[in-house]
């Protein structure tokens, strides 16, 4: 059985901040591999352990540099790794989720995994939409924000627990091919050990074209741009005081007389 899991490096934003045009300044931006990411490989690793998965591959798209990050998947066990990048992803300044579903979908059949695992989102941009989209265009069956995965797939079938809206689970159970978008908390996440790092650096990692793959460039134009980025206006209504407890109480006393919280 082949694990295919998807991974991203995601930008990290540090608390202070500035905008220039329709991105984050660049000197406040760090780099990680997604959160929701990292419990997909977990699930996947755990699998595999299991003696459930022969192999478990991940796939990124994503440019040179993010090379170091995307290996920390392999450092915590996955068996090899894919890089999508082409010159016509240079100047996408968003990539949008039918750019995505396409290029991974080539991939997908390329490899022919059981099983598809993601992130229920990004953390960066938050779509949250990827995965599901990519079942529906492999005709694989799916399960959205999965928080608990038997280990066993009997009968080539996936028993998993779904969280829905106002704390509700619904257990559902999912026939192989199939794509799960994976939530945080169904696992803990490992850290790579030191032994794993090195052996990563010696992990197969294949880079491909849209060409390599028989992605037509145009995919890539997608339907979505930015058009703005802000800082929302705060709308609390808080009220802060200055000065010592003393200084400070008959004011707090007065406010609460104002609102009917105090006689």
């Amino acid at each position: 059985m082949k694990i295919l899991v998807t991974v991203k490096e995601v930008s990290t934003v540090e608390d202070e901040f500035e905008i220039e045009g329709t991105t984050i300044a660049d000197q406040y931006l760090g780099a990680d591999l997604n959160e929701w990411d990292d419990y997909a490989v977990e699930e996947a690793v755990q699998l595999q352990e299991a003696g459930i998965a022969d192999e478990v591959v991940t796939v990124t798209i994503g440019p040179e540099e993010c090379e170091q990050t995307i290996r920390q998947a392999l450092a915590k066990g996955a068996d090899r790794a894919i890089r999508v990048w082409d010159d016509a992803l240079e100047g996408v300044d968003l990539l949008d989720v039918g750019a995505k579903t396409a290029i991974l979908r080539a991939v997908v059949e390329a490899e022919d995994p059981d099983l598809v695992l993601t992130g229920v989102q990004s953390g960066d941009d938050n779509w949250g939409a990827t995965g599901v989209s990519l079942a529906e265009e492999l005709g694989f069956e799916w399960g959205a924000v999965v928080n608990h995965l038997e280990h066993d797939l009997e009968d080539g079938t996936a028993s998993v627990r779904r969280e829905l809206e106002g704390g509700v689970e619904e257990l559902t159970e999912i026939e192989l091919p199939a794509a799960l978008t994976i939530q945080t908390g169904i696992n803990e996440p490992r850290y790579a050990s030191l032994r794993g790092i090195r052996q990563a650096q010696r992990k197969e990692l294949d880079v491909h074209t849209l060409g390599d793959l028989g992605v037509d460039e145009g995919a890539v134009e997608g339907a979505v741009t930015v058009t703005d980025m802000y800082e929302p206006e705060s709308e609390t209504d808080a009220t802060v005081w200055e000065g010592s407890p003393e200084e400070t109480a008959s004011e707090l006393g007065e406010l609460l007389r104002e609102k009917g919280v105090a006689p």
